[in-house]
């Protein structure tokens, strides 16, 4: 599969970056180096391997569960910098 310049383009718009029109050629080069070099681990045989959950062979210590006093909804709102109705307010991202 290789990435044109109408795909670099679309992928920058639903990225939110600015590519510049100079930017879009080594953009696209680059892209389709990733893609062969995914392509290239695509092709390493795994069958025999055996999924890791975590590099890391320690288990995590876990702490009790246990209740807390809760029902501290006002003062986790002064954190906000913005509320409607108990709850965070942010601005809107999705179109």
């Amino acid at each position: 599969m290789a990435i044109d310049n109408e795909t670099v383009k679309r992928v920058a718009f639903l990225s939110r970056l600015k590519v510049e029109d100079d930017k879009i050629e080594p953009t696209k080069e680059e892209f389709n180096k990733i893609l062969q070099w995914i392509e290239e681990l695509n092709e390493i045989n795994t069958d025999e391997v055996e999924p890791l959950i975590s590099v890391n062979n320690v288990n995590l210590r876990m702490r009790n569960d246990e209740i807390t006093t809760g029902n501290c909804r006002e003062d986790i709102l002064k954190n906000a910098p913005s509320a409607e109705y108990d709850y965070f307010a942010v601005p809107k991202v999705v179109e």
